[in-house]
């Protein structure tokens, strides 16, 4: 089940890419990763060094997979962090020849753009590119709840509230929005919260919050990498949620006990695809 995963990429730590391309691989997935920027290392440590790769850089790769004539094969494109604000019609275009080549494929969007600190974090004019040109052919939006205000002009601060934010994003085009991070009045001080929304159902679920010193990146890059996955293993979203939740909980809990900067991915790749521990999903509409 192949997918073609098109983000950042980085040499020292786990974004984009380098956050996304492993679990997959470890679910038994196959990945075509196409980078978008090449870094030394992802931006929360305040300097880095690398690229944001051309459009016609990004082009000559992806048309060098078309010409093997395997979009056929490829199950779901992902994309996530951009960098060049034009890639996105760049984007538009692989998306339908992939859906051309293979009509049950599907596409999710990460609209990877910022985060409550340090704030928005790419060019001032991918938000609206990402708005208008993405998520109308998206058929899966995994933001964040800073992602999600950036897209709706809401401000959610309760469960109804999301679920209206929620709904105003799936009236722009996709049929499945996953909220990756929801701190709302009646979330435990001490939890966070995902919410998967559908046109006509929704669920929600709460994992313990961890205390990091400094919390590593990477955290939206792999929860949108993982519910892909498991989606295209079971079809099913509630099934994909609770599976991601169990993933990227037990991601964490390895990160946190190693007093990581970096999520530890490769030390708890057991237990990313065997976690030790479940949590309940809570249909909420």
């Amino acid at each position: 089940m192949p997918v073609l995963s098109i983000q950042s990429h980085v040499a020292y730590g786990y974004v984009g890419n380098a956050a996304a391309v492993f679990p997959m691989q470890r679910l038994g997935i196959e990945v075509w990763p196409v980078h978008t920027v090449l870094y030394s290392n992802h931006k929360g440590y305040g300097d880095w060094d690398g690229v944001d790769m051309s459009i016609e850089a990004v082009a000559s790769v992806l048309r060098g997979i078309e010409a093997r004539g395997v979009l056929s094969k490829c199950e779901a494109v992902l994309t996530g962090f951009i960098g060049v604000p034009e890639l996105t019609a760049l984007i538009v275009e692989t998306v339908a020849k992939v859906r051309a080549a293979n009509p049950k494929a599907f596409y999710c969007c990460d609209p990877v753009m910022g985060d409550e600190v340090p704030g928005l974090y790419v060019s001032s004019e991918l938000p609206d590119l990402i708005r208008t040109r993405l998520i109308p052919i998206a058929d899966i939006v995994t933001p964040n709840q800073f992602e999600l205000n950036q897209l709706t002009g809401m401000n959610p601060t309760t469960l109804e509230e999301a679920l209206k934010a929620a709904d105003t994003l799936l009236d722009m085009g996709p049929r499945m929005v996953l909220l990756t991070s929801l701190k709302r009045a009646e979330t435990e001080p001490n939890s966070v919260e995902m919410l998967l929304v559908t046109r006509s159902d929704a669920w929600l679920v709460a994992t313990p919050l961890f205390d990091f010193a400094e919390p590593p990146n990477g955290s939206g890059d792999m929860t949108a990498s993982l519910f892909t996955a498991h989606f295209l293993k079971t079809g099913d979203p509630a099934t994909a949620l609770a599976a991601t939740t169990a993933s990227i909980f037990a991601v964490f809990e390895a990160t946190h006990r190693a007093n990581s900067r970096e999520i530890t991915m490769i030390e708890a790749q057991d237990a990313l695809v065997h976690p030790s521990r479940a949590f309940a999903v809570e249909k909420v509409r």
